[in-house]
């Protein structure tokens, strides 16, 4: 079992910038690869981004590509999420996922956090 607690949400300005946390609680972080996922109200979950269990490899969404980034530490069980340059269209509750695969698809993760809100002011 594996427990997921984002952290780092908030209210920000267009064009402003944002880091998320997630924090896991398994010692086997390091096996899992991560997965950030968002929702926007009356929207479905959407792929963000995903990272190898090595962080290694790394994927984005096209929509989020060459401002947010994924990493991750293995010696303190978290991956990140820096969003650079928001604009009001990224908005949405930013969720963590732990799983097998670094794959766009909800459903190859088998562990979600509770979510974060991310608000961005126009």
């Amino acid at each position: 079992q594996v427990q997921l607690v984002e952290s780092g949400g908030g209210l920000v300005q267009a064009g402003g910038s944002l880091r998320l946390s997630c924090a896991a609680s398994a010692r086997t972080f390091r096996r899992y690869a991560m997965g950030w996922f968002r929702q926007a109200p009356g929207k479905e979950r959407e792929f963000v981004a995903a990272i190898s269990w090595s962080g290694g490899s790394t994927f984005y969404a096209t929509s989020v590509k060459g401002r947010f980034t994924i990493s991750r530490d293995n010696t303190k069980n978290t991956v990140y999420l820096q969003m650079n340059n928001l604009n009001p269209g990224d908005a949405a509750v930013y969720y963590c996922a732990a799983g097998d695969l670094a794959t766009t698809g909800d459903n190859n993760y088998d562990y979600w956090g509770q979510g974060t809100q991310v608000t961005v002011a126009s």
